[in-house]
């Protein structure tokens, strides 16, 4: 019997696309402007397990765009407010969440550890980003990754693709050429912008010279995640 809770979805998708979601099992790491919100659509979509990942605690920083940023929240755990966040939505989501970053073998550890239907990659660091990328799709785990939202304005640029068939985002430039030297150029769903960043938008820390902060607006993040949450749903619903 349909919940209330689930009952506009059932409209939509019917019982069996309803049970497809409540009998998944999705993973999602880093839960900030646009991880935040995808797990939240996932949530809400019904989906019956997830494990959120991030060690960040929340700034004030993140005020401009992140779900979870209130005044309130500033300097407590990611995961954990989702979390509780999560379970306040729908009581019924079995939630783990860590409060940590994926590093290396951890990564492999986490990814071998139960069978996930969906992986979403939403860390910000090149490295574990791509680590990540690489193990998931080395498993056979459908992936959904956010290539770069900071630095974009306009909402009609943003697209849904095969890594491969990524462009003009400098992010997806940098991940297609690491993964391509570990022998993977294509079978990861990326979400992108096609927008370029104007150089104004970007500023190096003076202290790294190799760490850029980008500018963001309030929307691009969330619509990001929605685009993420709609291919994950999409894999889980049309799966053989």
């Amino acid at each position: 019997m349909t919940t209330p809770f689930a009952s506009r979805t059932e409209l939509l998708l019917e019982q069996h696309g309803v049970d497809r979601l409540r009998n998944a099992h999705v993973l999602v790491v880093g839960l900030g402007g646009v991880g935040g919100y995808a797990a939240e659509q996932l949530c809400r979509a019904g989906i019956g397990r997830l494990t959120i990942v991030d060690g960040d605690t929340v700034s004030e920083t993140n005020l401009n765009r992140q779900l979870i940023a209130l005044r309130s929240t500033v300097g407590q755990p990611k995961a954990m407010l989702f979390r509780d966040r999560f379970r306040d939505i729908n009581p019924d989501c079995q939630v783990t969440a860590l409060q940590e970053f994926l590093r290396d073998e951890r990564t492999i550890e986490l990814l071998q550890s139960t069978p996930f239907d969906c992986v979403v990659d939403c860390i910000d660091t090149l490295s574990p980003k791509v680590f990540l990328l690489y193990h998931a799709h080395s498993l056979g785990l459908p992936v959904v990754s956010s290539m770069g939202s900071g630095g974009k304005l306009d909402p009609s640029q943003v697209r849904a693709a095969d890594i491969a068939d990524s462009h003009t985002c400098r992010l997806a430039a940098m991940v297609r050429k690491r993964l391509h030297r570990m022998g993977v150029d294509r079978g990861i769903r990326v979400v992108f912008s096609t927008e370029q960043v104007p150089p104004h938008a970007m500023v190096q820390d003076p202290a790294d010279n190799h760490l850029t902060t980008v500018g963001t607006i309030s929307y691009m993040p969330p619509l990001f995640g929605c685009f993420i949450a709609a291919e994950v749903i999409k894999t889980i619903l049309y799966k053989p």
